[in-house]
């Protein structure tokens, strides 16, 4: 934005998405009345995220002047995966089935094929919108886009180092990509208040879902008990320990591949994204909380460690909605209209294949966001049906990293096709 936020110190900001978010869990916890009529329609996990949103619109905060999602996404985000994992049960997550990988890669296919199809559908438009050439083409633009929408930043990074689009228009492209997708986060997360119904319409058999999720809970149930201050210091002890541990890991992995391999150091190859130091980071907390899952640790889940793990998460979605601005919506409706058409496209054969597998709203939401939003939020929508199942969007976000720089890559060549003959 061109003005500067009302407020740019960062304990304030803080402190006004901690009273978003405790105004928020007040409202919903209403038995009766209005709120609860609203939180009928409108999930507490949405308004967690949509209200930072206005804030951020309304120039009161501003996500630009902010560390604060740096901080949430590289230290709470893996603090919580490590606590929500801590009561994980690995058979009865590989006892889901294999639908979870066939809504992931179906949302990967949504993105090759979305790209060119909504260039295609643009030109008859607007062909203006879908021109340029040389380094001004827009189809290298959106290269990063499908690096970013199938992979993450790393990807992204590696298509616009490829495909070498004009830099000085590069901002466009990131503004699309937070628009888009951040409107699509939002209907996933209005989709999980109607799960039940959505998985009625799909003929979805959740059973396998919901299996866990009552195993967990009634092991939870068994161990629950009041916690002291020393299990809130161990809980918080083995989760920021295991943050130090996975940024330590992730700093030495990144800088081995890169020093010693010549191949990783190249931004232009597809395997320059695992030196993303992210990946890693998410990669290694997610190891450990498993690893602590075999151990004495996974009694902590009865003092409540999944409860304390969902904290950084909230915390986490209000830095993400934080970064979206409701107007940027009208500021360039033509590449808008190009990131929503795709957008659309990934959503409808999403919709279609889990109509025709028969596959619940957990695998299409979790599925969807391990390509668009990457480990950052494909976690979070996880968590959202319960926090045991967070490390299901972990698993799937990491396999975007694996084959997004190849999808992208392709989806480009189609896009660069669609362009030339529209």
């Amino acid at each position: 934005m061109e003005n500067a936020p009302v407020f740019t110190n960062d304990a304030i900001v803080f402190g006004i998405l901690m009273l978003i978010l405790a105004a928020v869990f007040y409202t919903s916890s209403a038995k009766t009345g209005f709120w609860k009529s609203f939180y009928k329609v409108v999930p507490a996990l949405l308004m967690c995220y949509l209200i930072p949103a206005i804030f951020n619109t309304l120039g009161i905060i501003s996500a630009e002047e902010s560390q604060l999602y740096f901080v949430a996404s590289r230290y709470l985000l893996p603090a919580s995966l490590v606590l929500m994992t801590l009561s994980i049960d690995l058979k009865a997550i590989f006892n889901l089935g294999p639908k979870a990988l066939i809504m992931f890669f179906t949302g990967t296919i949504g993105i090759v094929i979305g790209g060119p199809l909504a260039i295609l559908l643009i030109s008859a438009v607007s062909p203006e919108t879908v021109g340029g050439s040389g380094p001004d083409a827009i189809w290298r633009g959106l290269a990063t886009l499908a690096g970013s929408w199938i992979g993450g930043g790393a990807n992204q990074a590696a298509m616009l180092e490829i495909f070498k689009f004009n830099p000085e228009k590069y901002g466009g492209m990131v503004f699309v990509d937070i628009v888009v997708a951040n409107l699509w986060m939002a209907v996933i997360l209005m989709g999980i208040a109607k799960t039940e119904a959505i998985d009625k319409w799909l003929k979805a058999d959740s059973s396998a879902i919901t299996k866990l999720k009552n195993k967990v809970q009634d092991y939870t149930a068994g161990i629950t008990r009041n916690p002291s201050l020393a299990d809130y210091m161990i809980m918080l002890g083995l989760a920021l320990g295991a943050v130090g541990i996975a940024h330590w890991g992730a700093d030495g992995i990144s800088a081995a591949l890169i020093n010693n391999f010549e191949v990783f150091n190249d931004k232009s190859s597809a395997l320059s994204s695992f030196t993303s130091t992210f990946f890693w980071m998410i990669t290694i907390a997610t190891l450990i909380g498993i690893l602590l899952s075999f151990t004495k640790a996974k009694k902590y889940e009865g003092a409540g460690a999944s409860k304390l793990g969902s904290i950084f998460i909230y915390i986490l979605v209000a830095t993400i909605g934080m970064k979206m601005d409701l107007l940027m919506i009208f500021e360039n409706p033509g590449l808008i209209a190009i990131g929503l058409v795709w957008m659309t496209i990934h959503a409808g054969l999403l919709v279609g294949v889990a109509k025709l597998i028969k596959a619940p709203y957990f695998f299409l939401a979790v599925g969807s966001q391990a390509n668009v939003g990457g480990a950052a939020s494909a976690p979070v929508v996880a968590a959202a049906f319960h926090p045991s199942l967070a490390t299901v969007g972990v698993l799937l976000a990491v396999m975007g990293y694996v084959v997004g720089t190849w999808a992208a890559y392709l989806c480009a060549v189609l896009m660069e096709i669609a362009a030339v003959s529209a």
